[in-house]
C-alpha cells in the first residue's frame, strides 16, 4: 500500500466528526454510520474476510481466523472523539485533516483513530499478501470510550461468550515520548503495564441560602471553596511503584551522571527518586502518586442570591497500591469538614499489573526495537484511563502503547487543540502493527 493512499485513507476518517457524549440521546448516530461506511470503503479486504460482529451501537468486534487459535491476541482502539471546544485555538481546522509541513492535523489524529486505522492498515496489508496469522486475531474497536460507555464491557462479554481467553490485549496508551524525563534524549517507548483507577467524587455543601445584600459568615460556596484549597495543599503522599523502577533501570544508561547512583540504589533511595520525579512537572509527578482535581463546580444561579447549595466534582486517578475507600476516607479527613458531604458518583480501582518477563511483553519490544532503534522500550504507570481495562477481566497480560513519535507538545494536545501527527510517524505505526502481527507466534 502506498504512503500517500495510507494518508488520503486517515484524512477521510478523520474528516467524520465521531463525537461521543456523555448523554447517549446527545450524541449523533449519523457520523458514526458514516465512519462505518467509510471504513469499510477503506479496507475491503479485511471487511471480507474478518468475520464482523456489532458491539452495543457502533462498536465492531472483528475475527481474524489464524493457524491456531490456541493464544488468541486482541487489538484495540475507538471510533469516537471528545468535543472541540468553541473556545478552542485550533491553527487548523478540527475535523479539516489538513496536511501542512508533513503533519497532519486533526482530532483523532493521537486518541484514537491513527491507532485504529492503522491497524486496519496492517491487516489489508498482510491479506493483500495472503498472509494468515500464526495465532487468532482480534480487533475490537469501542464507540463510547471517552465517555467511559459500555461498549468495551459488552465486547468482553462477547470473546467471553465465544470461550476467547486473549494471551495479550494490546489498546492505546503510551507512545514513543520525546522530552518524557528531563536530560534523557532518547526518546522512551513507554508501555502501560497498569493504568490509575478512576473515581469521581462530589462534594456538597447545603444551605438556607438567602438574598446576596445579608451574607453570613461560612455560606455555603465559602465552605466548598474552603475545602477546594484544603485538598489543593495536601495532595496525596508520592511513592515509586514497581514499573516506576523498572523504567529508571532500563533508563539508567541514558539518565545523566548524576542520577544513575540514585538508580542503582533505588530501592534505598525510592523517597528521593520520588521528590525528584515531583519536581521535575506535572507529568513526571502524576506517576508518583493518586492525583485529585477538581472539574465542575455549581453554585448560585444569581448574581444576587446565596446558594442554598453548593457543589465542586473531583475527578480522582487511582495510584496502583491505592484503593478508592482508601481514598474517599483521606479526602474526608484532609476537608475535615462534617458540614461538607463527600459522595461517590462511579469509581474504579487500580488496573492489575501486567507483567514484563514475559513472551507477551518480549514481542512488543521487539517491534519497538525494530520500528523505532532509537527508542528505549519501558514499563510505566498509565495516568489516564482506556478501554484495556475492562479486558483485564479476561487476560493477565494487557499493555497499553499507541505506536507513534510524540512530542510533549502533542501529548499536551489530547482532549485539548491542535492535536495532530507526523505523516511519517504515522507510517512508521503502522509497519509497528503490521510487524507484531507478523510476529505473533
Amino acid at each position: 500500500m502506498g504512503g500517500n493512499t495510507a494518508i488520503e485513507r486517515l484524512q477521510r476518517l478523520i474528516r467524520i466528526p465521531t463525537v461521543s457524549r456523555a448523554d447517549p440521546d446527545e450524541t449523533d448516530p449519523q457520523p458514526f454510520l458514516d465512519f462505518a461506511v467509510e471504513l469499510e470503503r477503506s479496507f475491503p479486504l479485511l471487511h471480507a474476510h474478518l468475520e464482523k460482529t456489532a458491539i452495543r451501537e457502533h462498536g465492531m468486534l472483528f475475527h481474524w481466523r489464524g493457524r491456531s487459535s490456541e493464544r488468541p491476541v486482541v487489538l484495540m482502539a475507538h471510533i469516537d472523539v471528545v468535543p472541540v471546544q468553541e473556545t478552542d485555538t485550533w491553527q487548523h481546522p478540527a475535523f479539516g485533516a489538513e496536511i501542512v509541513d508533513g503533519v497532519l492535523w486533526g482530532r483523532g489524529t493521537l486518541d484514537d483513530k491513527g491507532c485504529l486505522t492503522g491497524i486496519c492498515e496492517a491487516v489489508e496489508h498482510l491479506l493483500e499478501r495472503n498472509f494468515t496469522p500464526a495465532q487468532d486475531v482480534w480487533l475490537s474497536f469501542g464507540c463510547d470510550e471517552e465517555v467511559m460507555g459500555q461498549a468495551a464491557p459488552e465486547a468482553v462479554d462477547a470473546l467471553t461468550e465465544r470461550g476467547v481467553e486473549p494471551w495479550f490485549v494490546l489498546d492505546e496508551g503510551g507512545a514513543v515520548a520525546y522530552d518524557a524525563f528531563p536530560g534523557v534524549k532518547q526518546p522512551l517507548a513507554v508501555v502501560g503495564v497498569t493504568e490509575k483507577g478512576i473515581t469521581n467524587v462530589q462534594l456538597r455543601v447545603d444551605g438556607r441560602g438567602g438574598h446576596a445584600s445579608m451574607p453570613t459568615k461560612m455560606d455555603t460556596t465559602a465552605r466548598i471553596a474552603r475545602a477546594i484549597t484544603r485538598l489543593d495543599a495536601n495532595p496525596f503522599p508520592s511513592s515509586v511503584p514497581s514499573p516506576t523502577i523498572e523504567m529508571f533501570q532500563r533508563l539508567a544508561p541514558h539518565l545523566p551522571l548524576p542520577l544513575r547512583p540514585l538508580v542503582k540504589n533505588v530501592d534505598r533511595l525510592k523517597p528521593a527518586l520520588a521528590r525528584i520525579l515531583v519536581a521535575a512537572g506535572p507529568e513526571s509527578a502524576a506517576m508518583t502518586r493518586t492525583t485529585a482535581v477538581v472539574t465542575t463546580l455549581s453554585g448560585s444561579p444569581a448574581n444576587n442570591v446565596i446558594a442554598s447549595r453548593a457543589t465542586a466534582g473531583i475527578n480522582v486517578r487511582i495510584m496502583i497500591g491505592d484503593t478508592v475507600n482508601g481514598v474517599v476516607e483521606r479526602i474526608r479527613k484532609v476537608i475535615n469538614d462534617k458540614r461538607v458531604q463527600v459522595e461517590v458518583i462511579d469509581s474504579n480501582e487500580p488496573s492489575p499489573l501486567s507483567p514484563t518477563d514475559d513472551d507477551a511483553f518480549r514481542l512488543i519490544e521487539s517491534a519497538v526495537h525494530e520500528i523505532f532503534p532509537d527508542a528505549v522500550p519501558t514499563p510505566y504507570v498509565m495516568m489516564g484511563a482506556t478501554d484495556a481495562r475492562f479486558f483485564t477481566r479476561i487476560c493477565p497480560r494487557v499493555y497499553r502503547f499507541a505506536p507513534f513519535r510524540m512530542t510533549r507538545e502533542q501529548r499536551e494536545s489530547l482532549h485539548s487543540f491542535d492535536e495532530r501527527i507526523g505523516v511519517e510517524d504515522y507510517l512508521e505505526g503502522v509497519e509497528f502493527y503490521r510487524r507484531l502481527l507478523e510476529t505473533v507466534a
